[in-house]
């Protein structure tokens, strides 16, 4: 079994160094040399003493959460199963708060692991960033080579414990029920294109259309910030360039308020004129006028689910679990106007 010395060998560094970024020191350590000493940990399969590192590390009560924003409904209702759970298992948590910023989250990543927590949940949407994804993967390696545990919500490219929101499927739900209601005149108020989560809701109800032979033309998806303002500025542009539009479709419940409120200030009837769909079902959903059409998601199962598996005991192979997305249909959505 190879030892520390066997990893500062072969990385070519001083034992201190290589123990350094093995536990996850705050002390300084050289980009090249962190590299080589991942690569020797991986070549050697060196696996670190967890008695030994139990004693240095009084801080693994301490689980870390990055969040995208915890202010966000959808992540607060993340964060409170996340937090039962912790709390459960006499864990205080830190939530990081990356507002969708990549180099945020790897500074977080980076600061938990230098905390020597016992466990990371990265809660928000993974990205189509493939440099990104590899800077992440390297850091969260280097977490695990430490004892670390990792587990994600939504779709990251990290090979470990995961929990998945049925995203594809809910997409799937909404268009398919637009098209029974007789809506094939659709647009769509749409997230930020690098978000995994909006290219999965989006592949569902594009998928729905098309075998309902009305496939989503590409000019009648807009792109905006994923809250209120950038729900109604989408809209806006989309109502704009086809007045003929009966449903909007935003993929989530923040950008489709937004949607209402852009609607109602133009004095356009909704579901008369046209109807309003959105995607997650915040407690919101229920209370706007008129009450919104949305994708119920269970988002305190599925945080609760993430830390249940970060803090349980580890697996010899990844784990990844779908929790269902169900249709919830409100007074937003009507039948397509003739």
């Amino acid at each position: 079994m190879a030892t520390l010395a066997d990893v500062a060998r072969r990385a070519g560094v001083s034992p201190a160094t290589a123990s350094r970024v093995i536990n996850g020191s705050s002390k300084p350590v050289a980009d090249e040399l962190r590299e080589r000493v991942l690569r020797a940990v991986a070549d050697l399969r060196y696996v670190p003493n967890a008695h030994a590192q139990l004693l240095a590390r009084p801080q693994r009560s301490v689980v870390g959460v990055v969040v995208h924003d915890v202010s966000d409904p959808y992540f607060a209702e993340l964060t409170r199963g996340l937090q039962r759970v912790a709390t459960d298992h006499g864990r205080l948590v830190i939530i990081c708060n990356s507002y969708r910023d990549p180099e945020r989250e790897l500074e977080y990543v980076e600061l938990l692991r230098a905390q020597q927590v016992a466990a990371i949940v990265l809660a928000g949407s993974g990205y189509h960033d493939a440099t990104f994804t590899a800077r992440l993967a390297e850091k969260l390696a280097a977490y695990e080579a430490t004892g670390g545990r990792v587990a994600v919500v939504g779709r990251h490219e990290h090979p470990g414990d995961a929990v998945m929101p049925a995203n594809t499927d809910g997409g799937r739900l909404l268009g398919a029920e637009l098209l029974r209601r007789g809506h094939t005149r659709i647009g769509v108020v749409a997230g930020p294109q690098v978000l995994t989560t909006i290219t999965d809701r989006l592949d569902g109800l594009r998928a729905a259309l098309a075998e309902g032979g009305h496939p989503l033309p590409a000019e009648r998806v807009r792109y905006a910030d994923f809250d209120r303002d950038g729900g109604a500025r989408a809209a806006g542009e989309l109502l704009d360039a086809f007045p003929g539009l009966t449903a909007l479709v935003a993929l989530n419940d923040s950008m489709a308020v937004g949607a209402l409120t852009l609607l109602r200030a133009r004095g356009v009837p909704v579901p008369g004129q046209v109807s309003v769909v959105g995607f997650d079902d915040m407690p919101v959903a229920a209370d706007v006028t008129p009450a919104l059409t949305t994708v119920r998601l269970p988002l305190v199962e599925l945080g609760a689910r993430a830390m249940t598996l970060a803090l349980g005991p580890a697996a010899d192979r990844s784990r990844v679990e779908v929790l269902p997305a169900t249709l919830v249909v409100r007074d937003s959505l009507g039948p397509a106007p003739a």
